[in-house]
């Protein structure tokens, strides 16, 4: 049986490699996950995987959800649970022993140092994270202008982003989008 007729085996494979990955959360991982979702195996398509990140961002809940809608997607209930698990049982673990050996060193140098270089390093993943996402939603010079003007809004403002999501989903019904 060929890893595309049951993705189920690779997909929770990917996902428990990107778990290791993910410092920062889910969102940090995001270059690494359509690398291996849309270029490498072609479970989805560019399109599709901006469209799941927005679905798993507009819904109520943790991040992780895109995680469970790209195994959705690819290979049904089997694979959203495949996905979810794979992206939360090893970090869960590696959280809960790392955590105490964390606080044991709380007043160490190195910890400190350690700390200072991850913070720069997960805005940096996210950010490219948020440059993958945009440059698959362009798709018109539409979709450009709005991305450039929820960015800036958001980033300059204190507007709660549910007002950009209902924007954007007004748009999108009125089919400007």
């Amino acid at each position: 049986m060929s890893p595309d007729s049951n993705p189920v085996g690779s997909l929770a494979l990917h996902f428990l490699l990107l778990s290791l990955l993910a410092v920062g959360g889910a969102n940090a991982v995001l270059p690494e996950m359509h690398r291996q979702v849309v270029e490498v195996a072609g479970w989805m398509t560019d399109a599709q995987f901006a469209q799941t990140f927005a679905i798993a961002q507009a819904a109520p809940g943790p991040n992780i959800l895109v995680v469970t809608l790209i195994g959705w997607h690819v290979a049904g209930a089997a694979g959203a649970a495949a996905t979810t698990l794979a992206m939360c049982v090893p970090t869960c673990v590696l959280a809960y022993f790392a955590g105490g050996v964390w606080h044991r060193f709380r007043h160490a140098r190195w910890r400190r140092v350690v700390q200072a270089g991850l913070v720069p390093l997960t805005v940096g993943l996210i950010t490219a994270g948020g440059f993958l996402l945009a440059e698959a939603a362009a798709r018109s010079w539409v979709a450009v202008a709005v991305t450039v003007v929820a960015a800036v809004t958001l980033s300059v403002t204190r507007i709660n982003p549910l007002w950009m999501l209902a924007l954007g989903g007004a748009l999108g019904g009125l089919g400007l989008l």
